[in-house]
């Protein structure tokens, strides 16, 4: 948990350098210091107030991203869905109640898809060059809302808000599918329908 802790709140920082001064090397969780567990909670804060900061500093001008200039906003986005996920993981390792509001679930997994279907994204891991494929094709079917129907080219993963026959369907609330989806539960925890084999291998194949 300490571990996990320092991470997120160095994450918060890291962005917020980001965009006040460019890219910087990823710092190691290992390295961080959030003091004594009742001080947790002060420096989960404190990291997120300097990102916030930072961000409306910024002021609209471009700052870097992984995927070339962007507004700053994009390193909200990016670490509050970061924070979603490591949220999921300290409810796991504590075996303590884990909620997440449906449009927040929602907007992570596309958000997700965004970064898989960038073709700077194989560049900077090369592990999801796998994902390229002849036309396969997955749905995510929420239980309310627009699914997600993903399809893997030659080129990279595609993918569209949309409700679609397609050869495998995952299904169930939006927020196990996310957790299947960033691999913090099990696929058993969602409804699978067609190619089985095409789920398995993507989820392998996309480990954060």
């Amino acid at each position: 948990m300490r571990v996990l802790v320092g991470h997120i709140g160095q994450a918060h920082r890291w962005a917020a350098d980001i965009v006040r001064t460019g890219p910087s090397p990823v710092p190691d969780p290992f390295d961080a210091d959030p003091g004594s567990p009742g001080k947790w909670p002060d420096w989960l804060h404190e990291g997120a107030a300097d990102l916030t900061d930072a961000v409306l500093s910024a002021a609209g001008s471009p700052v870097w991203t992984f995927f070339g200039p962007g507004p700053a906003t994009f390193w909200l986005r990016r670490m509050l869905h970061d924070t979603t996920v490591h949220h999921a993981d300290a409810a796991l390792a504590t075996d303590t109640a884990f909620e997440v509001a449906p449009d927040l679930a929602a907007d992570a997994i596309s958000e997700w898809l965004e970064v898989l279907s960038d073709p700077v994204t194989p560049t900077l891991k090369p592990a999801f060059s796998a994902l390229r494929g002849t036309g396969q094709t997955l749905q995510l079917r929420p239980d309310t809302g627009p699914g997600w129907l993903i399809t893997r080219t030659p080129d990279g993963v595609r993918w569209a808000r949309a409700t679609s026959t397609a050869d495998v369907t995952l299904a169930g609330p939006v927020g196990q599918l996310l957790l299947v989806l960033t691999r913090r539960l099990p696929a058993s925890q969602v409804t699978i329908t067609g190619d089985h084999a095409l789920a398995d291998h993507w989820l392998t194949h996309t480990a954060a």
